[in-house]
């Protein structure tokens, strides 16, 4: 199968149409994993920012492993799912520990590191080491079920290990990390999921699905689940100071290390501003009164969807003491000091409402 392939064809597309992104400039390991970490369910124009803000502020796996946690989080801040760079983060370190500093050189030991799954350790070891494995994401299966018109769900992961065999099978052992972005390449450009640009395609040729007339069809992706909704409610609470008080979500909870402003989802049966005094009382053992409306932040994750209902709160009484029941820790905060702090994208919003 290999033999039949046009891989130079597809080899010498890339070199005159890949896009210019910054992490193909190099064969850094580390620069490569940060950049694959942060192309995971993040669009290419909105990494390139990040990633050279990234590469300026930890340029070696050193400086990544001797940051503190709130420096790589703040920096991170806005990509989105923060557990990314907290493995990243950690990984550093261990690399420092068992490897010496030195990033690991096989499959095998850099799949071990935590966030890294079969397709970043296959990217990571083409692109730097030249470890002829295939990468398998969204581009390169849409791609690969076109070329051979499979019509088998996406979603399964038995379709996904046939065309991990096929990319293994065909991918070009003397530059497996150019073969790789190729495909990869072509799949989030001419290989689109609507309206493919097939006419400039380099496997047009020998594409069953162009043949077809099916790229309407190929690849098949079974329906999504339906998203649930949850009202959150936030509060904003001011001491007599003018502070805010905010509060760090632990390490082992979704978005760990962030900051937030306390609140929780709404119950069955209860007003949103019940919501509100009902989480302080359980979050931070305080007595509130409900002030004002001052904004409400829709906001999607992969598997949910939020809408945070935020509510100016007053303190019943000035002589409370907030008790972080379920944060790392709490602080008091003034508006304009806030961006120092690392915040989820919902929460910062709050944040900017705030400083307006």
């Amino acid at each position: 199968m290999a033999d039949e392939f046009p891989t130079q064809r597809l080899l010498a597309w890339y070199q005159r149409h890949g896009r210019d992104l910054p992490w193909r400039h190099t064969r850094d390991p580390y620069a490569i994993w940060v950049s694959e970490i942060m192309c995971q369910q993040t669009r290419v124009e909105t990494v390139i920012g990040y990633y050279e803000r990234w590469m300026q502020s930890f340029p070696t796996i050193q400086s990544l492993a001797e940051a503190r946690e709130h420096d790589v989080l703040k920096c991170w801040e806005g990509l989105g799912y923060y557990r990314r760079a907290r493995h990243l983060h950690q990984s550093a370190q261990r690399i420092m520990d068992e490897f010496r500093g030195e990033f690991p050189r096989d499959y095998d030991s850099i799949l071990s590191l935590k966030g890294v799954g079969g397709y970043t350790s296959a990217a990571i070891g083409s692109i730097a080491f030249g470890i002829p494995k295939g990468v398998v994401d969204g581009n390169v299966l849409r791609v690969a079920t076109r070329v051979l018109g499979i019509n088998n769900d996406i979603r399964k992961s038995t379709t996904v290990r046939e065309i991990q065999s096929w990319m293994d099978a065909v991918i070009d052992t003397h530059s497996p990390g150019d073969f790789n972005q190729a495909v990869m390449e072509l799949g989030a450009t001419l290989c689109s999921p609507t309206k493919p640009s097939c006419e400039q395609c380099p496997l047009a040729n020998g594409c069953v699905a162009f043949a077809m007339a099916a790229t309407d069809t190929i690849p098949y992706k079974s329906p999504a689940k339906k998203i649930p909704h949850h009202p959150i409610g936030v509060a904003v609470i001011k001491n007599r100071d003018g502070h805010v008080l905010i509060g760090r979500r632990r390490s082992d909870q979704m978005l760990g290390g962030l900051w937030e402003f306390p609140g929780g989802k709404q119950e069955l049966d209860e007003s949103i501003e019940q919501t509100v005094v009902r989480e302080i009382k359980e979050e931070l053992d305080l007595d509130i009164e409900v002030h004002r409306p001052m904004i409400d932040v829709p906001h999607a994750y992969s598997h949910f969807k939020v809408t945070l209902h935020v509510y100016e709160c007053l303190l019943r009484s000035y002589e409370q003491e907030p008790k972080a029941l379920v944060h790392e820790e709490l602080r008091w905060i003034h508006p304009e000091k806030l961006d120092e702090y690392p915040f989820p994208k919902a929460n910062k919003t709050i944040v900017e409402h705030l400083q307006q």
